[in-house]
Order: structure tokens, then C-alpha cells, then sequence
């Protein structure tokens, strides 16, 4: 793509996410989502590889029926309420078909089965903004509107998706689809405490966005796409791979990290709840992302390759480290210690 490309490619995508999370009137919302849609297509498609028009496809088509159902939803509701504005979804039906629409969009269990094959043919760029900034506007949706959702349905779907994001991560060997069932995961740790404690679901997602962030930037940085390249990626950049294996303990949600507050905070609050039953099955299904994210901080820096490679071992970077890589490492790692100051801002 030409500088000019991504430059109106990414404003695109900054307008469209700004429209859907300031807007009240359903149809701004819905052109935002599409203004979004159509802004990461090119970006998504623009190795000209087969894999990835094949997953610029794949996206455009599920978002195209997501963006759909959004749609009906809201004419249903305003068909009965006379209301367009968002905060005033209060139409059972309407309000299942915007969870199933958003659902879709987020790449929530049962409607999952798109993002780790559009991911896989994406680029590591595109698929850092896939798995952050492009879900910032369907939750965002979900929490003007969580005060009318169905709790039963989301709460279902959470446990559905930490189950199925930490089973099928196990036997992948693409970082990439690890990282797409590593977000489906943590999106069902967020959809199971939004009805209860919208706040709170938004932390989660800034911290996951965090740690996502710099992970995919450090795979970015020494052009990590398979395990068997992490493996030998330790003789390019030590210190960086020990960054990373700490970051993919921190994102796994271990104690002494960052990632460890948001699920602290989530089982506390939906054992106030007295879904005691939702939190233990959610933080026993954890343990399988648990299991693969140990395996990935083996493979960054613990290890060797079982086998003589094939490949040379490089000794230098195809792209320097700089200093928003270093930054949001760090913070994936130490914002525990500050989380009483983040809990009063909350």
C-alpha cells in the first residue's frame, strides 16, 4: 500500500470507531461500524496472497451480516418504541438480535469460527488492530446497552468462549491463531461481568488491549509468525524475548503482573453477584490459555529447538526496537502495584 493508502485507510478507521462510541442515534452507529469495515478490508488484502484475500472476504461477509442485524434490531426496536436512540433498547427481541449481532462482530462462541482464520491471513500489523482497536466499537455498543441485555445469554456465551478460546489454543502452532483464541478468551472474561459492572469490562479490555499490543508488537519486531521461529528468535534479541515471555504470563493473568488484576476484579465481582458457579468454571477454563501461554514463554526463552533447524540463526533485528515496544512492555508487566489508584478512578 502507498503512504497515501494507509493514511486515509487508518483516518478512516479512527472516524469510524469515533462515530459508533460517541453516537445516540442507532443509524450513526451503523455507518460508523461500516465506515470501519470497509476502512480495514484494504489492509487486510493488500499482500495480494490468497490467504489473504481469503480472509478479507471472510471479514467482509460476517461483518456485512453482523452490520445487518444491527440494523434490523434497532428499526424492530424503534418499530415498537418510536425511539432511535441507543440508551432506550428496551425490545426483548430486539435486544437478542443486537447480543447475536455483536456476538458476531466480537467473534464471541458460537460465532467465532471467522476471526482465527482471518487473523492467520492477515499480516501481524492488521491483526494487532483486529484483536484491539476493531473491538472497541461493538463493546462499546454493548455497554451503552448492557443495562437491557440478556444476563443469561451473555453469561452463556462467556463460559463458552473461555472454554473453547483456552481448547482449541492448545494444539496451535501459529502465533497468530494462538493470539485469536487468546482474544476470544478474554472476550468471554469480558462479556461475564459487563451486565453487572460495565466499568469494569472496560478496564479488563484496556488491559488486554495493553498486553495484546505488545505482544504482537515484539512477534512484529522480530518477525516471529510460527513457534519454530520463536525458538530461535532468542539470538536475535535476548532481552526482548524476556520481556515477551513475561508479557505472555502477564496476558495468561499470573499474580505478580498486570494481567492478574482484571481477573481478580471480575471473580471478586461476580462472587458479590452470587454467581460463585460462573466465576469457578470461568477461572478453571482459564487454566487451558494458561497452559499454551506457558508454552509459548518456553518457547521465547526457556528452550531450544528439539531438532538441528533448517534455518540460520539471525543475529540481528529486520526492525530496530523502539520505544513504544519497550513502553508497553513495561506496562503489561508492573501496573499491579498501582491498582488501588486504578480501582478510585473507577
Amino acid at each position: 500500500m502507498t503512504p497515501i493508502a494507509k493514511l486515509i485507510s487508518a483516518l478512516s478507521i479512527l472516524l469510524g470507531t469515533t462515530m459508533t462510541i460517541t453516537s445516540n442515534h442507532w443509524a450513526m452507529a451503523w455507518a460508523g461500524l461500516e465506515i470501519n469495515t470497509l476502512s480495514i478490508i484494504p489492509m487486510i488484502s493488500k499482500s495480494h496472497h490468497p490467504r489473504a484475500v481469503e480472509a478479507a472476504t471472510k471479514y467482509f461477509l460476517v461483518q456485512a451480516a453482523a452490520s445487518t442485524l444491527v440494523l434490523f434490531s434497532s428499526t424492530i426496536n424503534a418499530w415498537h418504541t418510536g425511539q432511535w436512540d441507543i440508551t432506550l433498547l428496551t425490545h426483548p427481541p430486539a435486544c437478542l438480535l443486537l447480543t447475536t449481532a455483536v456476538a458476531i462482530k466480537l467473534g464471541l462462541t458460537p460465532f467465532h469460527f471467522w476471526f482465527p482464520e482471518v487473523l492467520q491471513g492477515s499480516s501481524l500489523p492488521t491483526a494487532l488492530l483486529l484483536s484491539t482497536v476493531m473491538k472497541l466499537p461493538p463493546i462499546t455498543l454493548l455497554l451503552i446497552t448492557s443495562h437491557s441485555l440478556n444476563p443469561v445469554l451473555l453469561t452463556t456465551m462467556s463460559i463458552m468462549s473461555v472454554a473453547l478460546g483456552g481448547w482449541m489454543g492448545l494444539n496451535q502452532t501459529q502465533t497468530r491463531k494462538i493470539m485469536a483464541f487468546s482474544s476470544i478468551s478474554h472476550l468471554g472474561w469480558m462479556t461475564s461481568i459487563i451486565t453487572y459492572s460495565p466499568k469494569l469490562t472496560l478496564l479488563t479490555f484496556y488491559a488486554y488491549a495493553l498486553m495484546t499490543t505488545s505482544i504482537f508488537l515484539t512477534m512484529n519486531t522480530t518477525n516471529t509468525l510460527k513457534l519454530s521461529t520463536l525458538m530461535t528468535a532468542w539470538t536475535k534479541t535476548p532481552m526482548l524475548n524476556t520481556t515477551l515471555m513475561l508479557t505472555l504470563l502477564s496476558l495468561a493473568g499470573l499474580p505478580p503482573l498486570t494481567g492478574f488484576l482484571p481477573k481478580w476484579l471480575i471473580i471478586q465481582e461476580l462472587v458479590k453477584q452470587e454467581m460463585t458457579t460462573t466465576a469457578t468454571i470461568i477461572s478453571m477454563m482459564s487454566l487451558l490459555g494458561l497452559f499454551f501461554y506457558l508454552r509459548l514463554a518456553y518457547c521465547s526463552t526457556i528452550t531450544l529447538p528439539p531438532n538441528p533447524s533448517s534455518k540460520m540463526k539471525q543475529w540481528s533485528t529486520k526492525n530496530p526496537t523502539n520505544t513504544l515496544v519497550s513502553t508497553l512492555t513495561s506496562l503489561s508487566i508492573s501496573l499491579l502495584p498501582l491498582s488501588p489508584m486504578i480501582l478510585t478512578t473507577t
